[in-house]
């Protein structure tokens, strides 16, 4: 949600600290709060103040209407607040339906003053501007303000002058206090503007002749401008509305929605009821709440919440873990009931974010089967069939009952059976699977005639395009009421190639002449080509750096879709309306701050752009156009014929509520001419007045469907609407947050603007009155298909609807991926891998997760033992074999690695180059000899051989001794590198039977020169070849096939790339130049002929 309440406190602060004005404003951060576990001594050495001046002190809980209710305290000393609070705090008190106990409390100097220096502003927003309202007589007894206060209305993206205020709202105001009030509201405006307020009412604001003191205080800010104000805000805590406790499970869902691109809210109801809900979508969320409340069953409605958005398996069981665990602490008498529902997703994996639950499930089965608890599952989207599979097969396997529906069954007949209003089918009828629509099942792909991208009941028109009608200067443009045909061109605004691919198949199965997305526009790569298919064959479309590049070379477009973020949505948008060719804005992003989404609506208007969005889906237009994801996968497109127009047009604010009526329609009547999701945000771009009039002055459309909501007054202009004439054709609305009239305390829904301010905002008042004025209306969204049914089949029968014939549509080929994950094919993989996983929600070593290897401290080589060997070693092996690394990590910049390593370095190469160029030198000559003194050692000692025959062999052979010699070190003058890894080896290994016989070959070598020791390279070759032989890890054939394989050269070469790291970066810190090898150090050979 975007708008929330701040506590009193927090308002307080924000004003006090960055309030600009000439006015005086007092008392400025002269507050304290308390609480049950208040040190007051404390207290009073932190705010001395309140030792000294008389206090007031009132609860700070998001209270209405405090005095009224006798909860505040007024001129007291300390320790008459202290006798106050004892008093209040922690007592249970009713404020209108609303229980709660009373908790923070908020401690002010009192200001004596008469009651003719009280006033009331109060500063709020809406579409067209901000409302700024006084009154000259503030304080408990103001009243009905809206009725008696002066008002000023500040336009989008204009300022306010202390003119204006003057001569607009100060006209009962005493001369004297003019300039002070003047001066402080505009500064008070500015405020609001600047910290992204969205409400801001003080009463009583008095002024004396010291200045300005405000007293109470109550205000919203718009969340979502959090990474605009962060600095200014700090880290702001919102408070539940009174009657709601705030639990840490509210919390935990918070903080995991705040780090997911995905969607997760949670509200706690009620923690003991025996209804739980789990439901994808805000709207749909909305609807499972009004359909239990309709139903009887507010009172144990223990929880609202949604999940939506696409989240990752690990984010959903983490959500559903989370549910799971709530509502198995206590038992009910009549057990429990979870409801699993949704609507018909558009591009969430249903199958994949259903694996999160059932692990949840898995994990509670114990306590879940303990509380008697019964699951009913009802899901539609992308691979839902698998999903449903896989939650039926949980519920066989545990013993958990579980009853699993798809989009056969109308969306909420689940809570019906649940609260055991309706029965359980045994069998539900299953839909066809995802791949019954997208394998061609007829001997032909022949496309069919494009005749059945007419309208059913439409009569056939030169063109349905109606472009935007030239404007005088000084009007708006006017905007176009035909949004898209089948000729219409897009650029999408982000990398989003799957809606794009979806957007393209869309188009195939229409029988397009050429794709819809023309160009996609990406900032953050160089201009390129993105390949697609276009049904069979692959296509080229082009990606441009800027939207300027993008509109100038495809001067046909005029819709674009913007997958922009959040963040950057506002400006990308702003500019694209510079360009006359653009004239429908699809926005995606959700959480835009209000501020930006009316800054883009006031110019949208001027320019007769229409925009829909933000926070939606978008639309879709059967037979002709698209928006991104909307309508779902093909197999969804196909199954709501949506692939052709019918006769009916829908407008929701809801994306998946609106895949959720396509179905519906399409099994009620003869299908959709257009739908549009016009966003969930408190304002969005377009209205649902401006799409109904468009389909009322559609010729192809018969009947118009509404998916209201609460919270604005939107609705109220179609019960004009139709009361005026303007719009004939039926209009069949349900408002859907009926529920929320049933609660004691406010419940913020999952959409920004799901809030009803005042009572005309409810879905119960709006409902009413367009019954009133003459719209169809159902009892309740359970009945919204028979009512759609009733009104069509009355359109069939009188003859404005004359239904066609189906045509089917040309075979889509199924994607690769997709038929894949649907298990559809099979392909041998390219590759095999058998000791790293990366594609789940952690990293996996060999089978440990990377949390563990971390818990474990299993250090580099616990890390290697696990990637190289496939097994946890023994803590003396990775304590071996980091050693190794440590002694084997450089020799100085003379050996042959290190040189070429700097050489390069200074030839100004990089430094994969040059750590290469060192690499390239490892061999049997130069630190290559772990390998073959592993495998020489080992066959000698393996054949029986005594160090003796060894030695001599392997002169008469003419062959050297890997692991033997030392250019500088020798029997007097030991390698202190050998002589550490010996004595923890003799310590620690279980045996040294290799080990123990290269040592006596060395006494024979050395016998014969000094410097013949076993080296570093033949130490370790024959030490590991120990270790794995004897560590209890290995079988004598796995460590054989290792030593074979090579990887003890893969000690050398680890160890060493960092020495050679080292050296590359010692030479660009020395900033040495280019090498050239001096003549003196080459003998110049050349031959006798050529020397004459």
């Amino acid at each position: 949600m975007s708008a929330k309440a701040i506590s009193e406190q927090t308002g307080k602060e924000f004003l006090y600290k960055h309030i600009c004005t000439s006015a005086a404003v007092q008392n400025r951060f002269r507050y304290a709060s308390v609480t049950a576990e208040t040190d007051w001594e404390r207290l009073s050495r932190e705010h001395p103040w309140l030792l000294t001046e008389r206090l007031v002190i009132k609860p700070d809980q998001l209270i209405k209407r405090r005095g009224k209710l006798g909860l505040v305290g007024i001129n007291l000393d300390l320790h008459g607040v202290r006798e106050w609070f004892k008093a209040h705090v922690m007592r249970e008190t009713t404020v209108g339906k609303a229980k709660g106990v009373l908790k923070n409390f908020l401690i002010e100097p009192f200001v004596p003053h008469p009651q003719e220096e009280e006033f009331y502003v109060c500063i709020y927003a809406t579409r067209e501007g901000d409302h700024v309202l006084f009154h000259h007589e503030g304080g408990v007894e103001v009243g009905d303000v809206d009725a008696k206060a002066q008002r000023l209305l500040v336009a989008v993206d204009e300022k306010l002058s202390e003119e204006q205020v003057t001569e607009k709202l100060l006209t009962h105001v005493p001369d004297e206090k003019k300039p002070v009030l003047a001066s402080f509201i505009v500064g008070l405006f500015n405020l609001y503007e600047d910290l992204y307020f969205t409400y801001l009412e003080i009463n009583p604001i008095v002024v004396t002749k010291d200045g300005v003191y405000v007293l109470d205080m109550a205000a919203k800010i718009d969340a979502t401008a959090d990474y605009i104000c962060k600095a200014k805000w700090g880290d702001v805590e919102f408070p539940p509305p009174f009657g709601r406790e705030a639990y840490p499970e509210e919390a935990y869902i918070a903080d995991l929605d705040a780090k997911s691109g995905a969607s997760l809210k949670l509200t706690l109801l009620n923690p003991r009821g025996r209804i739980w809900t789990m439901v994808a979508g805000g709207g749909a969320s909305v609807v499972y709440s009004d359909t239990i409340c309709d139903l009887g069953g507010v009172d144990e409605l223990a929880n609202y919440g949604e999940y939506s958005g696409a989240p990752s398996e690990q984010q959903t069981y983490d959500y559903a873990k989370t549910i799971l665990s709530l509502m198995t602490r206590e038992k009910h008498t009549q057990g429990k009931v979870l409801i699993i529902g949704g609507s018909i997703a558009n591009f969430t994996n249903v199958a994949a974010t259903f694996k999160g639950i059932v692990r949840a499930i898995k994990d509670y089965q114990g306590p879940l089967k303990e509380h008697e608890v019964t699951i009913f599952v009802r899901r539609g989207g992308p691979n839902y069939q698998e999903g449903l599979r896989v939650m039926g097969e949980v519920g066989k396997t545990t013993g958990i009952p579980i009853h699993v529906f798809g989009t056969e069954t109308h969306m909420t007949a689940i809570v019906g059976m649940a609260l055991g209003h309706r029965p359980i089918p045994n069998q539900p009828p299953m839909d066809a699977h995802t791949a019954n629509f997208l394998l061609n099942a007829s001997n032909s792909a022949v496309t069919p005639a494009t005749t059945r991208t007419a309208s059913f009941s439409d009569p056939k028109t030169s063109s349905e395009f109606n472009p935007a009608k030239k404007s005088k200067a000084d009007l708006p443009a006017a905007k176009p009421m035909t949004l898209f045909r089948k000729q219409t061109k897009a650029i999408v605004w982000g990398m989003q190639t799957r809606a794009v691919q979806g957007m393209m198949d869309f188009d195939y199965v229409c029988s397009r002449d050429e794709p819809s997305v023309a160009a996609m526009v990406y900032p953050f790569t160089g201009d390129h080509k993105q390949k697609f298919y276009w049904g069979h064959k692959e296509i080229l479309v082009p990606v441009y750096k800027n939207m300027a590049d993008a509109v100038k070379k495809h001067p046909e477009v005029d819709v674009l879709i913007s997958f922009a973020s959040l963040r950057s949505a506002f400006d990308s948008t702003m500019e694209s309306m510079q360009y006359p060719q653009i004239h429908t804005i699809a926005i995606i992003a959700e959480g835009i701050p209000e501020a930006q989404t009316r800054k883009i609506i006031k110019m949208a208007d001027q320019k007769g752009v229409s925009i829909i969005g933000p926070a939606t889906v978008g639309g879709i237009k059967p037979g002709c156009f698209k928006i991104g994801n909307t309508g779902g996968m093909l197999d969804n497109i196909l199954a709501s014929k949506l692939y052709r127009p019918g006769s009916v047009a829908y407008v929701s604010r809801s994306g998946g509520m609106s895949n959720e009526l396509n179905n519906i329609i399409s099994r009620t009547t003869d299908g959709v001419f257009e739908g549009v999701a016009i966003g969930g945000d408190r304002y969005p771009g377009s209205t649902f007045m401006d799409h109904v009039l468009r389909y009322q002055d559609t010729p192809g459309v018969k009947m118009i469907i509404v998916l209201g909501e609460i919270g604005g007054t939107e609705e109220y202009k179609i019960c004009q609407g139709i009361r005026e004439g303007r719009i004939t054709k039926p209009v069949v609305c349900w408002c859907i947050g009926t529920c929320a009239t049933m609660f004691a305390s406010e419940v913020q829904f999952g959409h920004a603007g799901a809030c009803a301010n005042q009572a005309s905002e409810t879905a119960v008042a709006k409902n009413q009155a367009l019954r009133d004025a003459g719209a169809y209306v159902p009892k309740s969204f359970d009945e919204l298909g028979e009512v759609i049914k009733t009104v069509y089949d009355d359109l069939v029968a009188n003859g404005t609807i004359v239904p066609a014939q189906e045509v089917p549509p040309p075979t889509v080929p199924m994607d690769y991926s997709w038929a894949r994950e649907l298990g559809l094919i099979r392909k041998p993989a390219s590759f095999m891998t058998s000791i790293c996983d990366e594609r789940g929600q952690e990293l996996i070593y060999a089978g440990m997760p990377i949390t563990e290897v971390f818990k474990e401290e299993m250090g580099l080589g616990g890390v290697l033992g696990l990637l190289w060997f496939q097994r946890r070693l023994p803590r003396y092996a990775c304590q071996f074999i980091e050693m190794c690394l440590m002694v084997t990590a450089d020799h100085g910049p003379a050996v042959s690695g290190a040189h070429n390593t700097i050489v390069c370095a200074r030839a100004g190469k990089d430094l994969i180059s040059s750590l290469t160029s060192g690499l390239l030198t490892i061999g049997d000559r130069f630190g290559g000899a772990l390998d073959a003194a592993a495998k020489q050692f080992s066959k000698a000692f393996d054949s029986g051989m005594l160090p003796m025959e060894f030695v001599n062999k392997m002169k008469k052979d003419g062959k050297l001794i890997m692991g033997i010699g030392h250019r500088v070190k020798s029997i007097n003058n030991p390698d202190m590198r050998v002589q550490i890894l010996k004595d923890f080896v003799k310590q620690h290994f279980p045996s040294t039977q290799l080990l123990d016989y290269a040592l006596d070959v060395e006494k024979i070598t050395t016998s014969k020169k000094p410097n013949l020791i076993l080296n570093v390279d033949g130490f370790i070759g024959v030490a590991f070849v120990d270790l794995l032989r004897m560590c209890g890890g290995f079988t004598r054939d796995e460590a054989d096939e290792f030593v074979e394989i090579g990887a003890l050269n893969g000690i050398f070469v680890l160890g060493r790339s960092m020495g050679f790291i080292g050296h590359y970066l010692d030479q660009k810190r020395l900033k040495q130049g280019l090498y050239r090898h001096p003549w003196d150090d080459i003998s110049y050979v050349l031959p006798e002929h050529m020397s004459m």
